[in-house]
């Protein structure tokens, strides 16, 4: 049997599936038509499991993983690497400073734009996003050490 990159994504699905569903284990599921705080995990962890099987099953319609092309793993690194800083700093610096940060730090370290551009489009985006989640949806964010 060849090894295709399908077979690798799917079971890197289903696995992340089962580990999202044990995780979220202990929060209740609550009901339909009400909620709890359980059941949105667990919905996605569903979905994953189910959907990283069909990719499985259907992973003969792709190439095999010896093929991929791994030239652009340094692009995908510094995703990776920038994701992984704004969650560890999310609570301490709170949302507008990470996610300013972030989107910054993707337009410049990892797109090379423009300074001055990325500056006002981070901002901007940022101050968008916080307007519709804390102003519109009374979203609870996180405040960093500066009082926004």
């Amino acid at each position: 049997m060849i090894v295709r990159a399908d077979h690798v994504a799917g079971g890197a699905f289903v696995v992340f599936g089962l580990a999202i569903f044990a995780l979220s284990g202990d929060l209740p599921f609550g009901a339909l038509s009400m909620p709890g705080s359980g059941f949105m995990p667990k919905l996605v962890a569903g979905l994953l499991v189910v959907l990283g099987l069909a990719l499985v099953a259907r992973a003969s319609e792709s190439g095999p993983l010896s093929a991929i092309d791994w030239s652009d793993g340094k692009h995908a690194s510094l995703v990776f690497l920038i994701t992984a800083l704004g969650v560890a700093s999310y609570e301490h610096l709170g949302f507008i400073l990470t996610m300013g940060l972030m989107l910054f730090g993707f337009l410049v370290v990892v797109e090379r734009r423009n300074f001055a551009p990325a500056v006002l489009y981070s901002i901007a985006t940022t101050l968008i996003a916080y307007a519709t989640f804390a102003i519109a949806l009374k979203a609870p964010l996180p405040i960093g050490p500066f009082g926004f």
